[in-house]
């Protein structure tokens, strides 16, 4: 009886550091490291174009086009927007099929599954998806999870990273990029792999040109990036 509960007891702490302490190192290890590649960039293969810059040398007008064209709530959100979640819920329910879950993540969602989860839409990635998140959000503060998410982002085939993105796209580095620039760059977001930010089409240039107009008024919705 005593070995059974010996073995029970290896077995629940085994469980318990799979699913809260190994997570919690992870994320507090990437909040004073830059991520090596994420399982993105590894799934993908190929030639990859990666080169971390922090926040400070990004023009400060991607992030706000960025926050504008992604996740208006940021800076007061807390990992998660309800609005958007109820809304791809009954996008969800109306649909016929019904295998995968589209829309509703934050700045938060996407760089918790960028960072430390594969792509696709399926209920148990986005489980796990909002567990990291739990973690990224209470462990790093906002500035950091901008600056993961800029740094860790596709921008086109094989190019991740606002300073990656600023040298295919622009020929310069990040910290030089214009607001025009940053605008086309957040305006391919949702599609980076189909959209170009320097060969935008007619949809990629009317959306630039509204998120640089919004971007130029975000104003306190920019508050905790400090830019």
């Amino acid at each position: 009886m005593a070995q059974r509960r010996f073995r029970l007891a290896k077995i629940f702490l085994a469980v318990v550091a799979a699913v809260i302490v190994l997570p919690a190192l992870m994320v507090l290890l990437y909040r004073v490291v830059a991520p090596p590649a994420t399982p993105l960039m590894l799934l993908r293969g190929g030639k990859i174009s990666y080169d971390w810059v922090p926040l400070p040398r990004m023009a400060p007008a991607l992030a706000r086009s960025v926050l504008t064209a992604e996740d208006e709530s940021f800076c007061t959100h807390h990992g998660f927007d309800q609005a958007a979640i109820q809304k791809a819920l009954d996008q969800y329910l109306d649909d016929d099929d019904r295998e995968t879950l589209r829309g509703g993540s934050t700045i938060s969602q996407q760089t918790a599954k960028n960072v430390f989860l594969w792509p696709d839409r399926t209920w148990l990635r986005k489980g796990l998806e909002t567990w990291m998140t739990l973690y990224v959000e209470a462990l790093w503060p906002k500035p950091r999870i901008m600056e993961v998410y800029l740094n860790v982002v596709e921008w086109a085939p094989g190019v991740y990273g606002a300073e990656a993105a600023a040298r295919h796209h622009f020929h310069k580095s990040a910290a030089a990029l214009s607001p025009h620039e940053a605008a086309l760059l957040a305006a391919v977001l949702p599609n980076p792999r189909k959209w170009n930010a320097s060969d935008p089409g007619p949809y990629v240039r009317a959306r630039s040109e509204t998120l640089q107009a919004r971007a130029t008024r975000v104003g306190g919705l920019a508050s905790c990036l400090k830019l």
